[in-house]
């Protein structure tokens, strides 16, 4: 089963505001799931996208697919995994002498695509 990844690593957004949109696009057709992220107005629609596009490039390249080059009308979404990726702890001063840990959290984003002729 041939599947093409692309990863995006350290995306500085919350893997819980990326979800929604990975549920949103998850089993469609790649060029379906582009055009529905286009008309989102979060920011980490960008960011799928960019990693979608990045997934399609890589199974249009010949090189890579023993000389074989796939159309973006035969490839759906199989695998679309948000993961937590490391936080930076920064800390906020607050009242009376205490200090309040803030958690500038990141996100590990994954697309994985399969032409439909081997799903």
């Amino acid at each position: 089963m041939a599947s093409f990844k692309a990863h995006y690593r350290n995306a500085r957004i919350s893997a819980q505001k990326v979800r929604l949109l990975a549920n949103l696009v998850r089993g469609m057709y790649a060029d379906e799931a582009l055009d529905t992220l286009k008309f989102q107005p979060q920011r980490g629609a960008r960011m799928l996208e960019k990693c979608i596009k990045s997934a399609i490039g890589n199974a249009q390249d010949p090189d890579q697919n023993d000389g074989r080059s796939h159309r973006i009308e035969e490839l759906v979404l199989t695998d679309v995994r948000i993961d937590g990726g490391p936080m930076l702890k920064r800390i906020r001063p607050r009242a009376r002498g205490t200090a309040f840990m803030i958690k500038k959290r990141s996100s590990h984003i994954s697309v994985g695509l399969t032409p439909i002729d081997e799903v």
